[in-house]
């Protein structure tokens, strides 16, 4: 395998995962980006510039997820290691929940793909199993890979599978953001080794149901997104969000954690246009109950209606420097 392009240029989505009780499996693209330009240099080392989330925080060398991506995707192949000149401008915010190590690694590996002499070596598949190699679970990658709505799962011999999920041209996905950050790690060392025999029994039916209120009933959704396996044992990191989460849901919105937190998801519905628009744009029949929650004081939080992100990673070759 030898690199055939010098520069590519990738986007990819921002992603929430969980959706509430599909802990692991479920996940959504949103319309937020990510964009970045790799470049295959001669000289040996890394150069890296980031502009937006995450500027002045995270690696400028071999540390930098996407770096380290592109570095395994190409040893997965067998093609040579080069020299990286990296340009990031991120629109995700880091430690909120919105997938964006996910991002990172998916645009790495995607970045791979469009150097190489073939990229069918590293086709959809490949990405989703290189991804999770890196995040230790896809649930964030598979729609970051294939953009819409996913279930994600490993089979009984190891293989990581993805599957689209049909998405109600309706859903209008509403995010309310934080200014506090949480890791993973975090989020996820409050979590139980077991949970009651009826909790884990009322999830398999709420994961089920909400598979058909994505895509075809949205009216179920309040009743599809209950979760009984991580959103209460996380409040005690998450005080706040679930605060949110439970004023929105007692006033009938669909609103979850997304992914690890602490970004509070609304799975709300587009309304006519009619009158004022809601939060980024788009009046939802979320609106109202939000604003009441809030009370007109945002403290800090940030709120968007995003779209859903229908294409997932997107690869350039030979892409122009980001300006």
């Amino acid at each position: 395998m030898r690199l055939l392009a010098d520069q590519v240029r990738v986007r990819v989505p921002a992603t929430s995962a969980n959706l509430g009780p599909g802990f692991d499996a479920l996940g959504v693209a949103l319309g937020l980006h990510d964009e970045l330009v790799v470049r295959a240099v001669a000289s040996p080392g890394v150069s890296v510039s980031v502009t937006g989330e995450g500027a002045g925080q995270v690696p400028d060398d071999e540390r930098h997820l996407v770096v380290q991506a592109v570095r395994l995707a190409l040893d997965h192949v067998g093609a040579p290691q080069a020299g990286l000149v990296l340009e990031c401008r991120n629109a995700i915010p880091h430690g909120r929940g919105l997938g964006s190590s996910a991002a990172a690694v998916v645009a790495g590996i995607a970045a791979a793909r469009g150097l190489i002499s073939e990229p069918e070596a590293l086709d959809d598949a490949t990405v989703l199993a290189l991804a999770t190699q890196m995040e230790g679970h896809p649930d964030n990658a598979a729609p970051a890979v294939l953009g819409g709505a996913t279930v994600a799962w490993t089979s009984s011999a190891g293989a990581v599978r993805a599957a689209a999920l049909a998405v109600h041209a309706d859903l209008v996905p509403v995010v309310m953001v934080p200014p506090t950050h949480l890791s993973t790690t975090a989020a996820r060392g409050v979590l139980p080794e077991q949970v009651p025999h009826r909790d884990a029994a009322a999830q398999a039916g709420r994961a089920a149901l909400l598979v058909e209120a994505l895509g075809r009933r949205p009216e179920l959704l309040l009743d599809a997104t209950e979760d009984r396996l991580h959103q209460e044992y996380r409040r005690r990191v998450m005080p706040d969000s679930l605060a949110l989460v439970d004023a929105l849901r007692a006033r009938g919105v669909a609103a979850v954690v997304s992914g690890a937190g602490p970004t509070v998801l609304a799975l709300a519905r587009l309304l006519p246009d009619e009158g004022a628009a809601g939060p980024g744009g788009a009046r939802t029949d979320a609106d109202a109950a939000i604003a009441e929650a809030f009370g007109g004081v945002l403290g800090g939080w940030t709120i968007r209606a995003l779209p859903v992100d229908a294409a997932g990673v997107q690869v350039d070759a030979g892409g122009r420097p980001i300006g």
